[in-house]
């Protein structure tokens, strides 16, 4: 049997998608990738297929996540980058030996140096991670409104005034905790 984790948040940057691989930072917080099996699975639908992944490797990769994240709400912000935070990206994105390939559909994949290696694919997330931090890439960093989360995420939307990492957990979790403090404030309100 295996064992029951909670589903991925896949977004379409990849790098703050890997962040999102641990949520509610501020709050319970929720380990999306607690091993290495986990973080095959995460890579595996991330277009990044790996086939065995060590907890050596694991470790690396949260490690790779923090720095992300530490990274892009320094960013997020307009503070400075945290040096070890740059120091690891930049180790993952050197060591690394992915390809970008063309597909017959006009589309961009990756190939990475050997079936079974997650440094490669920790590469290819800290290379997308230097191009987002760096303003590479049409959209901006922000964090999410949401107090328990308080995620990075790459805006892209048109106005780049987006608030939540996630409409669809953290902004109807806020939302509903508005609506219900407004029913509380206000007698007579329908039930």
């Amino acid at each position: 049997m295996r064992a029951q984790f909670p589903d991925f948040r896949l977004g379409k940057v990849l790098a703050t998608s890997f962040t999102a691989t641990l949520t509610e930072r501020r709050g319970d917080a929720v380990e999306r990738i607690p091993t290495p099996n986990r973080l095959v699975d995460w890579l595996a639908v991330s277009g990044l297929a790996v086939e065995w992944c060590t907890t050596a490797q694991l470790e690396r990769a949260w490690e790779l996540r923090e720095s992300i994240h530490a990274a892009a709400t320094a960013a997020a912000r307009r503070d400075p980058l945290p040096a070890s935070a740059v120091q690891v990206i930049n180790d993952c994105s050197t060591q690394g030996r992915a390809a970008a390939i063309l597909t017959p559909e006009g589309n961009r994949q990756w190939r990475l140096g050997s079936a079974s290696s997650v440094e490669d694919a920790l590469g290819v997330i800290a290379a997308d991670a230097i191009s987002i931090i760096a303003g590479e890439r049409d959209g901006k960093l922000a964090l999410c409104a949401s107090p328990t989360c308080q995620a990075a995420f790459f805006d892209t939307s048109q106005s780049r005034t987006r608030k939540w990492c996630d409409m669809n957990t953290c902004g109807n979790r806020q939302k509903k905790a508005r609506f219900n403090a407004y029913k509380h404030e206000t007698p007579g309100s329908a039930k």
